[in-house]
C-alpha cells in the first residue's frame, strides 16, 4: 500500500539514548476550570430551559390553536401580532440552539468523528461548542473536542481555521465548499505555528539538542486516568505547545498499522497503546527516540515496547518512496508522474451510504428479524458467477449494454429481410458458461455509473469550452467509493469550471456524485475517450488514460496474468460508454476479441505490421495537427471539428518486442501523448527500452507500479470468462452467429380451454395479477417486480441477479433470502403439491408451467397460428391472430412505478414486443386481404401501430391496404402522413419505391394535400 513521505518522519544522525515511556502524568483541572464549567452550565441552562419558560411566562404560545380561517388574513396587524411573529422566531432560533448543544453534546462524549453541522447555525452552533466544551473541560471528551475557550471572543471565521485545515485533507474540501483563500490562510498559520514551535524547542536546553539533531520521536497513547481519555489535541498540546498542530501528528501516522493491528483513520479516535510518530521538533520526557537498549532498564519490560516501536517505524520508512506524495516536484514532472489515491469527503463512507439508499426497500424484511448490516455485496462466494465480471462494473455495464445493441441490431435485421414472410425473433439462450457470464454481467453492471462519467466528462468539456479554455492533460480519474469522480491532472490547470472543484491539491479536480446527476445530454465531444479500469485501491478505482502517457506503459509478469489484464483492458475499451470513436490495435492476442466491437478493435499479426501502421498514422497526425494549428488533440477537441477527427488510437502488444523493435516503438512513441496515441506493452523480464511509465501484475492478481505509487487490486478477464463472453457476442450476430434468433418462443403454453393457468399476469399494458391475492401493501411492489422478472425469463433467473435487478445498490443475502422465500408463500402450490416457485440443477429460481403470462399467451398464438395448427387452417389462423392482437393492452409494464425496474434497461424485450405485435399485425393483414376485406385489414394494422408506431413494415403494409381500397384521396392523405412524420430524414428507401410504385405522383400531390 503506497503511504505519505513526510520530512520529519525520517532519523538523521544518531540521538541520545532511548528513553522507556513512563506513566503519564495528567494536567490537573485548575479552579478556574470549574469557573468555566459553572458558567458555561449556567449559560446552557438560561438559554435552554430560561428563554423558553420565559416565553411561555410573558408571551404564551404564539401560533392559533386552531386552524385559520380566510378573515384571519384580513385582520389588522397590532402591536400583538408583531410580537406574536417575534415570538416565532426567538422560538425557531432557540430549537437551533438546542439542535446545536445536542450534535456537539453527542460528538464531544463518543469522541468519533467531527460534529454534524447544523444547517443555517453558524455563529449559533460555535457558540454550542464552547459552552459544551467548557462544561466538559473537566470531564472526559473537551480535550479533543475544541481548541479551548480563549477563541470565544473572535469573529466566526478565525474559528474556522482549524477545520478549514482540516478539510484541505479531503478532496474539495471537508464540506465540498472551502475556498482557496481559506485553505491558504490556513496552510500559512500552521506553517507559521510549526516554525514558532520549532524555535521554541531549539532554544530549550532539554529539546533543542534532539530537534536539531532530527531524531524520530514516538509516543505511546496511554489509558484513560479516571473519565480522561488522551488524544491527539493534548498530546500536541504538551509536545507541540499548540493542540491545533494535532492534524501533524495525524498526518504522519494516519493509515498506518498500529500494534493492535488496527490503523488511524479519524483524528479524534486514538485507542490506547497506539504508536503515534511525532514532528521533529516535539519535546518532553514522555517521548522515546528510536530505541537502543536502555540501561538499567530490565531487558523483560523493554523488549515489547522496543519490537512495537521498530515495526511501527518500518510501516513509515519502508512505504515512503512510493507513497502518496503531495510535494511540488510530483506535481509538475510529467515523466515522473505520481499517483495518488484521492481521500474521500467527509461523511463519504459508502457502506453506510448504501445501507441508507437500501434500507427504504429492504426495512420490511428488517422488521421481520432479517439482519441490519450493511446492504453491501453479498459475502461469500457466488456460486456459478465469475468474480472477474462481477467485480468489474464499469467493464461489465460496457459489455451489457453492447450486447443488448447486437442483440437489438439482430432483431431488426432479421425483420427487415422477412416483411413478407415467416421469420425467428427470440434470440439464443445462453447455457453453460456464457449464461453464467451473462449472469455475472448482470450482477457486476453500473450502467449508471458509466453513465454519469459520460455526463461529467463531457459537461466539463463544454464548460472549458464556453469560456475558451483548453482541456487539461489528465492522466487518470479516481471514481471514489462515494461516488465522487476525481481527475488527476498532469499539471496544475487553474480553477475548474463550476460544479467542478478543486480537490486535495491543484493537481485533482473533483466533482461530487450530486452535481454529476444534475448535468444533462450535451453534444460535446468525448474529452478522454482513453479512459481504462486498471483495478481498486483504498475502495476507489483507477482509470488511466492511455493516450495522455508521455511514453510507453509496459506490463510485466507471468504470460497469463498479463493476458487477463489486456483482455480486460481491449475489453473494456472496445464498449464503453463515454468515448465516441477510437481504434484499438491488437497485436500478440486477442484475435477472438474482434466480436465484442467489430468497428473499433482491429488485430494485427506481428509487431513488423504494427510499427509500419504506426509510423505512417504518427506522419499522418502530426501534419494534421500542424494543418489545423493545434497542440494536442485536446484542443481540437473542443473545436469545430471536434465530432470529426482526433480519436485515439490505442495500442496494445502483448508480446515483448525486440530491442530494436523497442526503440522505433519509444520513438514513436516519444510524441505520442499530444497526438492521442497510447502504448501499452508486455514484457517478460520487466525492463523495456523506451518506456515512459512501468507495471507489474503478480500471481495474486496485484497490479504494481511503485515509481507512481499504485498498487491496485488489478481488473483481469481471465480467458475462461474472456471465451464466455465472446461466445454471447458471437450468438448474438446478426450476420456471424451459428443460429441467429430462433422461431420458437422459450416457452409455450397450452391455449386451450383445459390449459388455464392457476396464476395469470398481464404484463403488456398496466401490470395485473389474476388468481392470487394482493400481498401487503408493504410488501406488494418488490414482489410483483421480482415475479415480473421471473416471467420474462422462463429459463430461470440467478439469485445474484434477482438482488441486484430489485436493489441495485446492494443488500445482504438474508433479506433476499427472505424476500424469495415470500414470493415462494405468495405463489403457493400446485394441487399435487409442488411448489410454483422452484429451482433448477444450477440453483436458478424457476416459475411452474402453472404461473403464466399474458406475454407468453401471445408468443404462443402466434407461433401456433404460424408454425402450428394455423399453417392448414386459414380459420385457425385468423382466430388466433385476432386473438393475439386482442391481448396488447399498451406498452410493457405501462404504469411502473417510478424508479423502480430499472433493471428493463439491459433487457431486449422492449425492442421484442413491437416487432412481436407488428408480425402479428402483418399476418392478420395478410389473412384479410386474402379474401379482399382491405378495411379490415386496415384496423388490424392500426391495432399494431399503437405499440409500434415506428415499424417501417407497417406503414408500408397500410400503404398497400389503402390502395386495395381504391380510394386514392386517403391514399394520398397517408402519404402527406408519412411525409410529415419523416421530417427532415426523409422516407426510407422502401417507402419511397412503394409510393412511386403505387402513387408515382405522390412527391407532387402530398404538398397540394398538406
Amino acid at each position: 500500500m503506497a503511504r505519505r513521505t513526510n520530512s520529519s518522519s525520517t532519523g538523521g544522525s544518531p540521538g541520545p539514548r532511548n528513553r522507556t515511556p513512563q506513566p503519564l502524568p495528567r494536567r490537573r483541572r485548575t479552579f478556574g476550570d470549574f469557573v468555566k464549567a459553572f458558567g458555561a452550565f449556567v449559560a446552557l441552562l438560561v438559554l435552554l430551559v430560561g428563554v423558553p419558560g420565559a416565553l411561555v411566562v410573558a408571551v404564551g404560545w404564539p401560533l392559533p390553536h386552531g386552524a385559520p380561517s380566510v378573515d384571519w388574513l384580513q385582520q389588522e396587524i397590532t402591536v400583538g401580532t408583531f410580537i406574536h411573529v417575534l415570538t416565532v422566531l426567538v422560538w425557531l432560533a432557540w430549537a437551533q440552539f438546542t439542535a446545536c448543544v445536542l450534535v456537539e453534546m453527542k460528538a464531544a462524549l463518543s469522541g468519533v468523528g467531527l460534529p454534524n453541522r447544523v444547517p443555517g447555525a453558524g455563529a449559533s452552533q460555535l457558540l454550542a461548542r464552547q459552552l459544551v466544551a467548557a462544561l466538559l473541560l473537566v470531564g472526559a471528551a473537551a480535550a479533543s473536542f475544541t481548541p479551548g475557550l480563549s477563541q470565544l471572543g473572535q469573529s466566526l471565521e478565525g474559528s474556522r481555521h482549524g477545520s478549514v485545515a482540516a478539510a484541505q485533507q479531503t478532496p474539495g474540501g471537508l464540506f465540498g465548499q472551502q475556498q482557496e483563500r481559506a485553505a491558504a490562510e490556513a496552510a500559512a498559520a500552521v506553517a507559521e505555528q510549526a516554525a514558532d514551535a520549532a524555535s521554541q524547542a531549539a532554544s530549550r536546553p532539554d529539546g533543542g539538542t534532539s530537534a536539531r539533531h532530527g531524531d524520530t520521536k514516538y509516543y505511546r497513547i496511554q489509558p484513560p486516568e479516571g473519565r480522561h481519555h488522551d488524544s491527539l489535541w493534548e498530546v500536541a498540546q504538551r509536545h507541540l505547545g499548540d493542540g491545533r498542530r494535532y492534524k501533524e501528528i495525524y498526518e504522519l501516522n494516519k493509515d498506518r498499522t498500529q500494534p493492535d493491528g488496527s490503523k488511524l483513520s479519524e483524528a479524534s479516535l486514538i485507542r490506547p497503546g497506539w504508536i503515534m510518530e511525532m514532528p521533529g521538533d516535539a519535546h518532553g520526557g514522555e517521548l522515546v527516540e528510536m530505541p537502543d537498549a536502555e540501561p538499567g532498564i530490565p531487558e523483560q519490560a523493554r523488549q515489547p515496547i522496543q519490537q512495537q516501536i521498530h515495526d511501527y517505524a518500518k510501516t513509515g520508512d519502508h512505504q515512503q518512496a512510493g507513497g502518496r506524495q503531495d510535494s511540488g516536484a510530483d506535481r509538475g514532472d510529467r515523466d515522473t508522474a505520481h499517483f495518488r489515491v484521492p481521500q474521500q469527503r467527509a461523511g463519504g463512507d459508502h457502506g453506510q451510504e448504501r445501507e441508507r439508499a437500501a434500507s427504504d426497500e429492504a426495512a420490511a424484511d428488517s422488521r421481520d428479524g432479517q439482519s441490519s448490516q450493511p446492504a453491501a455485496a453479498e459475502s461469500g462466494p457466488a456460486f456459478g458467477l465469475p468474480e472477474a465480471l462481477v467485480g468489474a462494473p464499469l467493464l461489465a455495464a460496457g459489455l451489457l449494454g453492447a450486447l443488448g445493441r447486437r442483440r437489438r441490431q439482430a432483431l431488426w435485421q432479421s425483420a427487415l429481410g422477412a416483411v413478407r414472410g415467416h421469420r425467428g425473433m427470440e434470440p439464443p439462450v445462453p447455457t453453460g458458461s456464457a449464461q453464467d457470464a451473462q449472469d455475472a454481467l448482470l450482477v457486476g453492471a453500473d450502467p449508471d455509473g458509466v453513465r454519469l462519467l459520460d455526463l461529467s466528462l463531457r459537461g466539463l468539456a463544454a464548460a472549458l469550452a464556453a469560456e475558451s479554455r483548453p482541456l487539461p492533460t489528465v492522466y487518470a480519474a479516481w471514481l471514489g467509493g462515494d461516488g465522487d469522480l476525481h481527475l488527476q491532472l498532469a499539471q496544475p490547470a487553474g480553477k475548474p469550471p463550476a460544479p467542478w472543484q478543486l480537490g486535495q491539491d491543484q493537481t485533482f479536480w473533483m466533482l461530487a456524485r450530486a452535481d454529476a446527476e444534475r448535468y444533462e445530454e450535451t453534444d460535446t465531444a468525448a474529452p478522454y475517450p482513453g479512459l481504462v479500469s486498471l483495478g481498486t485501491m483504498d475502495d476507489s478505482r483507477l482509470l488511466l488514460n492511455l493516450e495522455a502517457v508521455p511514453g510507453i506503459v509496459s506490463l510485466s509478469g507471468s504470460a497469463t496474468d498479463r493476458a487477463a489484464v489486456f483482455a480486460s483492458v481491449a475489453a473494456e475499451l472496445a464498449t464503453n460508454g463515454w468515448s465516441d470513436r477510437m481504434t484499438i490495435t491488437l497485436v500478440g492476442f486477442g484475435e477472438d476479441l474482434t466480436p465484442l466491437a467489430p468497428n473499433r478493435l482491429r488485430h494485427l499479426d506481428d509487431i513488423e505490421a504494427l510499427v509500419e501502421t504506426m509510423e505512417a498514422e504518427t506522419r499522418q497526425r502530426r501534419g494534421a495537427l500542424g494543418a489545423a494549428g493545434h497542440d494536442s488533440v485536446l484542443t481540437g477537441r473542443t473545436g469545430p471539428a471536434q465530432h470529426t477527427r482526433w480519436a485515439p488510437h490505442l495500442v496494445l502488444l502483448a508480446t515483448e518486442p525486440s530491442p530494436v523493435d523497442a526503440l522505433r516503438l519509444a520513438e514513436l512513441a516519444a510524441d505520442a501523448g499530444r497526438l492521442g496515441i497510447g502504448y501499452l506493452v508486455g514484457t517478460e523480464s520487466g525492463e523495456l527500452p523506451g518506456a515512459a511509465w512501468e507495471m507489474e501484475i503478480t500471481r495474486e492478481g496485484k497490479l504494481l507500479a511503485p515509481l507512481l505509487g499504485l498498487e491496485l487490486d488489478a481488473q483481469m478477464l481471465p480467458v475462461a470468462q474472456q471465451r464466455a463472453v465472446v461466445e454471447l457476442f458471437v450468438e448474438a450476430d446478426p450476420e456471424g452467429g451459428p443460429d441467429g434468433p430462433t422461431s420458437s418462443p422459450p416457452f409455450l403454453v397450452d391455449i386451450s380451454e383445459q390449459g388455464r393457468p392457476a396464476v395469470y399476469a398481464r404484463l403488456v399494458g398496466p401490470y395485473e395479477i389474476i388468481g392470487l391475492e394482493t400481498p401487503e401493501g408493504e410488501r406488494s411492489p418488490l414482489l410483483h417486480e421480482a415475479l415480473a422478472l421471473l416471467l420474462l425469463h422462463r429459463e430461470g433467473v440467478h439469485p445474484r441477479v434477482l438482488s441486484s435487478a430489485l436493489w441495485p445498490r446492494g443488500v445482504t443475502e438474508d433479506v433476499r433470502d427472505a424476500l424469495v422465500e415470500r414470493l415462494r408463500d405468495w405463489l403457493g402450490t400446485d394441487p399435487d403439491g409442488t411448489p410454483r416457485l422452484g429451482a433448477d440443477a444450477t440453483g436458478r429460481l424457476t416459475l411452474a408451467k402453472s404461473v403464466v403470462s399474458d406475454l407468453d399467451v401471445l408468443r404462443s398464438l402466434y407461433h401456433e397460428a404460424t408454425q402450428g395448427k394455423g399453417v392448414n387452417s386459414r380459420v385457425v389462423r385468423g382466430r388466433l391472430l385476432t386473438d393475439a392482437l386482442v391481448l396488447v393492452r399498451g406498452p410493457l409494464l405501462a404504469d411502473r412505478p417510478e424508479g423502480r425496474y430499472g433493471w428493463l434497461t439491459h433487457e431486449i424485450i422492449d425492442a421484442q414486443l413491437p416487432l412481436l405485435v407488428a408480425d402479428i399485425g402483418l399476418a392478420l393483414s395478410a389473412f384479410h386481404l386474402e379474401k379482399d376485406r382491405a378495411e379490415k385489414a386496415i384496423e388490424a394494422l392500426n391495432a399494431s401501430m399503437n405499440s409500434a408506431p415506428t415499424d417501417e413494415r407497417l406503414w408500408n403494409e397500410l400503404l398497400r391496404a389503402t390502395h386495395a381500397t381504391g380510394d386514392e384521396d386517403k391514399v394520398k392523405r397517408l402519404a402527406a402522413d408519412l411525409v410529415a412524420r419523416s421530417g427532415a430524414r426523409g422516407l426510407p428507401p422502401r417507402t419511397e419505391a412503394l409510393l412511386d410504385e403505387l402513387l408515382p405522383a405522390w412527391r407532387s400531390g402530398t404538398a397540394a394535400v398538406s
